[in-house]
């Protein structure tokens, strides 16, 4: 499985991005997908997940009611709309896919991962 990450950027406090992650090799319906993400000086920490095909969400709480995952299945493709940015959004941020079972935010239970994309909020 690979994954690419874009839609990072340079945003202003209470603006808007939207991550984008692009998975080829093999996604199929109720693998778990997610973002993830690591601050200056900070362990990674899961952001939101989605069950691909599923639908069903969780979220970390420091993001509920700003940020939304959704899936496209046709394009094999997650994203994350971010609303309400804040500095300590401020991240490299992490595409990352797992087979069945688990959905969840632990990070050592997702074995693909992504090359990062930046947000920074200032």
């Amino acid at each position: 499985v690979q994954l690419v990450e874009s839609g990072g950027g340079s945003v202003q406090a209470g603006g808007s991005l939207r991550l984008s992650c692009a998975a080829s090799g093999g996604i199929y319906s109720r693998y778990c997908m997610g973002w993830f993400r690591q601050g200056p000086g900070k362990e990674r920490e899961g952001v939101a997940v989605i069950s691909f095909g599923g639908g069903s969400t969780i979220y970390t709480d420091s993001v509920k009611g700003r940020f939304t995952i959704s899936e496209d299945s046709a394009k094999n493709t997650v994203y994350l709309q971010m609303n309400n940015l804040k500095p300590e959004d401020t991240a490299m941020y992490y595409c990352a896919a797992r087979g069945f079972g688990y959905c969840g935010l632990s990070r050592e239970r997702f074995g693909y991962w992504g090359q990062g994309t930046q947000v920074t909020v200032s």
